[in-house]
């Protein structure tokens, strides 16, 4: 079987920036099996480089989660379906009890500088859309830890911050169409808004369909990419 791996995308960026990118879509979309070993001189014969910039790409990788280490070398990371479930859970939890606390106690209101600036961004973010990116996840965690930070419990944030670490790499799947990218966009700038104007009951709504919907996605993707990657293992001579 032969695998058509993901060309070194055209943009005026370091050779190893380019081969991260390609590889990253290529461990997403799963053509590289999870079992077989990712060898520094394969990979540069699939993309056409030397070593040394797979092994610059290989680190970046591993630093995301995409990647992980064994004793014999880097394997593909592969997720655990039901702990993604898991994850998600507690992560709906936390991002939800900073909008309740506030609900529940009118002393309590989000911190207008520290939401505003980040509201500010994803406006503009609105009227200059991204194209579809695995690394846009990093501007998504940035927004979920400052919108739970402004609600005034920093412990709230340091404990998402600890369930985006363990997510982070399969929360890559999420960003793979533009109108996924659109719709994260509007729903993002509506919740801050509604939690800047003491509108919780809205901004809860809107959140909690914001993170289901992510789940889904994440999880229908993570297992689909797995199946795609045995499937391809399975028929290899």
């Amino acid at each position: 079987m032969n695998t058509a791996f993901t060309p070194l995308p055209d943009v005026d960026e370091p050779l190893a920036a380019r081969v991260y990118v390609a590889l990253r879509a290529d461990l997403m979309a799963g053509r590289y099996e999870p079992g077989k070993r990712l060898g520094e001189e394969r990979l540069a014969g699939n993309y056409g480089v030397s070593r040394t910039p797979v092994r610059e790409a290989l680190s970046r990788l591993s630093a995301d989660g995409l990647v992980s280490r064994e004793v014999d070398g880097l394997y593909p990371y592969r997720p655990r379906i039901d702990q993604l479930n898991d994850l998600y859970e507690v992560r709906l939890t936390l991002e939800l009890r900073g909008l309740a606390r506030a609900a529940a106690d009118p002393a309590i209101t989000h911190d207008a500088d520290l939401l505003g600036p980040e509201l500010e961004r994803w406006y503009r973010l609105r009227d200059a859309p991204p194209g579809p990116d695995a690394g846009f996840v990093e501007s998504d965690e940035r927004y979920h830890l400052t919108l739970l930070a402004a609600s005034g419990n920093a412990q709230l944030a340091e404990s998402l911050k600890a369930v985006n670490n363990r997510i982070r790499p399969a929360r890559m799947f999420d960003y793979f169409t533009a109108e996924r990218m659109a719709d994260t966009i509007e729903e993002h700038i509506a919740i801050a808004e509604g939690a800047l104007e003491g509108r919780y009951a809205e901004a809860t709504a809107i959140l909690t369909r914001h993170i289901e919907t992510s789940r889904s996605i994440v999880v229908g993707r993570a297992e689909a990419a797995l199946t795609w990657a045995h499937l391809a293992n399975a028929v290899r001579p």
